[in-house]
């Protein structure tokens, strides 16, 4: 016959959909009532309107329902108080003070801050896919969009919920096996409303959905810039100084004299260009397969080697994504091209650039390990 005990063992098994972490170390499992073939679990929401009530639902029935014995589940939903949330709360920060995760020693979350020297290049397009690259690989990714005034991310990814705020702990919704992070959900008009912030407030914005968002243990962080060199530039880098620069440009030479521009703000912010992704390069003509270099050739190239010279560092061609109208397609009605259209030829150029940037195992590499040396006498 199974136990109270049986139960909490698999309830253990079951991760809350928001914030990754099982039920039972979360202290959202209030009771457990196990009467004869019939078990009745009560459960604690962070908030009365949790949009994961169903899916939370769902898990701990088909974790319960399977135990030898059990025949009926019944899920009772129930709600924090405010002193189990504060609890909570503690638990997922370690402590009440206001950090930057990924910027404490030991953090080996890779920072990839994509950035572009003007609008137009398919930057955002680039980087929804590439963030849903790398979570269709296995790995945690947190995609945030740092393009307030262009924001465009939460519609590529299809994410049409907010965030959920539990005693300001914020955390994000999901699109496609991402985290998502954008200003959109907060401006009471929509897409429509415009986002008038000078410098300051950028940098509070981004300071916020930082340190006030609940990312979880990330593989990855990818950060959609705006376009240029200006202020949200500068406060990445201020805030998130391990962050490297993936720079987007097109083939057309105009545009990659701008793309170097955007590059060489590593110059100023002591930071890492990771390397060069070339958007909308040659492709087969549909009806003769002759290659068509719609938007000209060569510019990947020149940014890359322009940005080698001047830097001093190797920056590699990451990869050159042929232009293919069912990504901008997959944009707009957000479903990702490498998930709506896996083997098109843009898409399994995304997934070869994933693939080489996740290659890299994380590690410890220039991290404070918090250790001294000591002499021996």
């Amino acid at each position: 016959m199974t136990t109270e005990s049986d139960v909490l063992a698999a309830l253990s098994a079951v991760k809350d959909p928001e914030i990754g972490q099982p039920i039972t170390d979360l202290g959202m499992v209030k009771s457990v009532v196990v009467e004869g073939a019939h078990v009745t679990v009560t459960i604690l929401l962070t908030i009365s309107g949790c949009p994961m009530r169903n899916e939370i639902t769902t898990r701990v029935e088909g974790a319960v329902r399977p135990l030898s014995g059990v025949s009926d589940v019944t899920v009772v939903l129930d709600v924090m108080n405010d002193e189990q949330r504060t609890t909570m709360r503690t638990k997922l920060r370690g402590s009440e003070a206001r950090e930057i995760p990924f910027t404490q020693p030991g953090s080996l979350t890779q920072i990839l801050a994509i950035a572009s020297g003007k609008g137009g290049v398919g930057k955002s397009s680039v980087t929804a896919n590439l963030a849903v690259a790398l979570a269709a690989r296995g790995l945690s990714v947190g995609l945030l969009d740092a393009d307030v005034y262009g924001h465009s991310i939460p519609r590529m990814l299809g994410v049409h919920a907010g965030p959920t705020n539990v005693d300001g702990l914020i955390l994000p919704p999901m699109g496609h096996g991402v985290k998502t992070m954008s200003i959109l959900p907060m401006k009471p008009g929509g897409v429509a409303q415009p986002v008038a912030y000078r410098g300051p407030m950028l940098h509070k914005v981004l300071e916020q959905f930082l340190a006030d968002v609940w990312w979880g243990d990330l593989d990855f962080l990818l950060l959609d810039l705006p376009p240029g060199t200006g202020d949200m530039a500068i406060s990445v880098a201020q805030l998130l100084p391990n962050a490297k620069l993936i720079v987007v440009t097109t083939p057309q030479i105009a545009a990659a004299e701008v793309a170097v521009r955007a590059g060489m703000m590593a110059e100023i912010t002591k930071q890492q260009v990771g390397g060069v992704i070339e958007n909308m390069s040659g492709f087969p003509c549909p009806h003769c397969g002759e290659p068509m270099d719609l938007f000209g050739r060569g510019g990947g190239d020149l940014v890359a080697e322009q940005l080698t010279k001047s830097l001093g560092t190797s920056v590699p061609v990451l990869g050159r994504i042929p232009f293919d109208v069912r990504l901008r397609e997959g944009g707009d009605n957000g479903q990702p091209l490498v998930t709506a259209v896996p083997d098109a030829h843009a898409s399994l150029e995304l997934l070869a650039i994933a693939e080489a940037l996740s290659s890299k195992p994380r590690g410890l590499v220039g991290q404070s390990l918090g250790l001294s040396p000591s002499r021996k006498n």
